[in-house]
């Protein structure tokens, strides 16, 4: 019996992974990743670098990729709860220009898959939230891309109801449109 629920999204390669919960008085235990169930589910990555952030209400980091050393992304919350999205910028796909999106949080423990080749971002919708993410290539500074937040042709359905301020790095704030930033994996 497979320890993970592999959900296929509308986008080729980009999945929602649900981790199976043990739990009892105690507490739960589960597994967030295994390298030969991926495998058996067709996620055949390697990662090299885990990363974790912390991040109050409001906070929105992204639209964010790297041109030449492109990241898949293995993402998930510790505590508290985000909006996580993936917008597709792989130039030979059907779906150029598109985004999922998926409540991810301590509680429902969910998972999400972004492949090298998109775009990736979150949106804290909770008080905080501690936010950790497996990636397939190293962090490269000087290799940042990244499409603004808010852009039309995108249209991410950002659930903004409880966001009283969207608060962005200096950073982000300069991001282009993807037409402007004309960039294509």
């Amino acid at each position: 019996m497979s320890k993970f629920n592999f959900i296929k999204t509308d986008i080729e390669d980009m999945y929602i992974i649900e981790p199976s919960i043990f739990g009892d008085d105690r507490g739960y235990f589960m597994e967030t990743y295994n390298k030969e169930e991926f495998n058996q589910a067709g996620l055949t990555m390697d990662f090299v670098q885990d990363n974790q952030s912390k991040s109050k209400k409001g906070v929105l980091r992204g639209l964010h990729f790297q041109k030449k050393n492109p990241q898949g992304k293995l993402v998930r919350v510790l505590r508290g709860k985000v909006f996580d999205v993936g917008v597709d910028l792989r130039s030979e796909s059907e779906t150029y220009g598109e985004w999922k999106g998926v409540i991810l949080s301590g509680e429902n423990k969910k998972q999400f898959y972004v492949p090298e080749g998109f775009a990736h971002g979150f949106l804290v919708l909770s008080e905080n939230a501690t936010f950790a993410y497996k990636c397939t290539d190293f962090y490269h500074s000087d290799d940042e891309g990244g499409i603004i937040w808010d852009d039309e042709d995108v249209n991410i359905d950002w659930p903004l109801d409880d966001i009283d301020e969207i608060i962005l790095s200096e950073k982000d704030k300069e991001l282009n449109s993807l037409a402007e930033t004309k960039f294509k994996f």
